[in-house]
């Protein structure tokens, strides 16, 4: 399904730069060209720069990577020196895809058929992948529709309660690609799956009338303040649109009246040094509700990364009380 979603040929080679380790260089890169005669470039660690100037050199057709890797290559200093042209589609997955780095891949690396596929490892190879085929609409704001042969469905996380189009909730997953379970590991397991085969994603998501899913965020990111649940996609796309930020990550940081409160870690895009905290927060309000205006902005050079590459939302809550510490120290606060 991976393929065909891509119309991937014989005559496709994709750069593949996600581990090997991970579900999403084994089974979405390796099995999809193995079963469908395409061919393989493999780099043994991501490199903007190698990734790019393989892209020419090889010609590749299709590109996976996790979004930050795309920003990396799309804001590498020489990208503008390569040739693009070759590629047509490739999968940007392994966590939320913001929409203005899909627009960017889209457009500016020539990836007319990109698609994005949402999923656990748990649940091999997914639960939904954006066609090629698809609008630019669906392709940028959603993660597609469901595989062919398995159930996927939104809940209420406290009640278990099905929802309908347009709601928010759990999106639980059932079929042939759920695991049997957590090697040794009995109690985790009947955690995660329920005894009618139902798998927690931990996700939040909605559907919409066509059966498209869009992912609202993880449940244990959303960001209680004073009783106010606040979701930080909605956030992080609104911060996109401003031309300073080259990425950004909101997360809460604890706090003793309110529970927690917003924080934005922005990287900046070069050259834009005399943006400050007030800029980003006057450019917030008015356009997102008053107490969705992060309280906090941090500006940073990176963001802590697993191996596969995917940003530790939940360690940047204590980054930004370090961070806070530090300017009461020096007199900031």
């Amino acid at each position: 399904y991976i393929g065909e979603n891509m119309n991937y040929t014989e005559k496709d080679k994709l750069l593949l730069q996600v581990p090997l380790f991970h579900c999403f260089g084994t089974v979405l890169g390796v099995m999809a060209v193995i079963t469908h005669g395409s061919t393989m470039v493999v780099l043994e660690e991501y490199d903007p720069l190698l990734a790019i100037s393989s892209i020419q050199k090889e010609k590749c057709t299709s590109i996976y990577g996790v979004p930050t890797m795309f920003i990396g290559m799309m804001n590498h200093p020489m990208f503008e020196m390569f040739d693009m042209s070759s590629l047509r589609t490739g999968i940007m997955a392994g966590s939320t895809c913001p929409v203005e780095t899909m627009k960017d891949a889209i457009n500016k690396m020539n990836m007319k058929e990109i698609t994005s596929v949402y999923g656990l490892t748990e649940a091999g190879p997914g639960f939904t992948q954006t066609n090629a085929a698809d609008s630019f609409e669906k392709k940028t704001t959603t993660v597609g529709r469901k595989f062919p042969n398995i159930e996927v469905k939104i809940v209420d996380p406290e009640t278990g309660e099905e929802l309908g189009p347009g709601e928010t909730g759990e999106i639980m997953c059932r079929g042939f690609n759920v695991m049997k379970g957590y090697y040794n590991m009995p109690e985790k397991t009947a955690e995660t799956i329920e005894p009618d085969g139902w798998l927690h994603s931990g996700d939040l998501a909605t559907v919409d009338e066509d059966g498209y899913y869009s992912i609202v965020g993880r449940i244990k990111d959303m960001i209680i303040r004073g009783g106010e649940n606040i979701y930080p996609r909605e956030i992080e796309e609104y911060l996109f649109t401003h031309e300073c930020v080259q990425d950004v990550q909101v997360a809460g940081i604890p706090d003793e009246k309110y529970g927690e409160i917003v924080g934005a870690f922005i990287i900046k895009e070069p050259g834009y040094d005399d943006v400050t905290e007030a800029d980003i927060r006057d450019f917030c309000i008015g356009s997102i509700a008053r107490y969705k205006v992060p309280k906090y902005v941090f500006f940073v050079d990176e963001f802590p990364l697993t191996t596969s590459g995917k940003i530790q939302k939940y360690k940047l809550g204590e980054i930004g009380l370090k961070l806070l510490d530090e300017r009461r120290e020096r007199g900031e606060l």
